[in-house]
């Protein structure tokens, strides 16, 4: 396994990072699961700033402050709602991951722990996710040297044992 890349099962809004993904709706003004979580464990003065920031499109990603997380950031984006795979939710989805990190170097960010983006009510397949994930994280760390440790924050067992599985498929030789 790429050294800079740790699988863990826990609370994002936990993590001692410099920075947490929420997995966030258009709106950026919180909501459920992931995005609802971030919110209330960093307080009122993350949707403060999020207000300002008119939203964001699915793909792409925003930098707001920690407030009351471990971290001193959070970076927003929005997955896509799966259809079927017939709205090209797997690029949108890749997009989610290069824009975050893109993100983070652009704010010297050197560690980031990722939520499974779109695979709650968005309902996008944990399979299909994960392989996207880390595909896309491992080709960015490949021309990246900056990021010291990309977390992927599993909120259960099974899917910590999807990203695993998909992880050693992936990569191990």
């Amino acid at each position: 396994m790429d050294s800079r890349i740790e699988l863990v099962q826990g609370d994002i809004t936990l993590q001692q990072v410099d920075a947490i993904v929420n997995a966030a709706n258009k709106m950026l003004l919180g909501g459920g699961g992931v995005d609802g979580a971030i919110h209330r464990a960093a307080g009122t003065k993350l949707l403060e700033e999020c207000m300002k920031l008119n939203g964001c499109e699915t793909g792409e990603a925003k930098i707001t402050g920690g407030y009351s997380l471990h971290a001193r950031f959070v970076i927003h984006t929005v997955g896509p709602v799966w259809d079927e795979g017939n709205n090209n939710e797997a690029e949108l989805l890749a997009d989610c991951y290069k824009n975050s990190l893109k993100l983070a170097i652009e704010n010297s960010i050197k560690t980031i722990a990722f939520p499974s983006i779109s695979t709650g009510i968005y309902k996008y397949p944990i399979d299909q996710a994960c392989e996207i994930a880390l595909t896309e994280t491992k080709k960015f760390l490949d021309d990246n040297t900056v990021l010291e440790k990309v977390l992927f924050v599993c909120f259960n067992e099974s899917d910590l044992l999807q990203y695993s599985s998909t992880y050693d498929r992936l990569y191990s030789s």
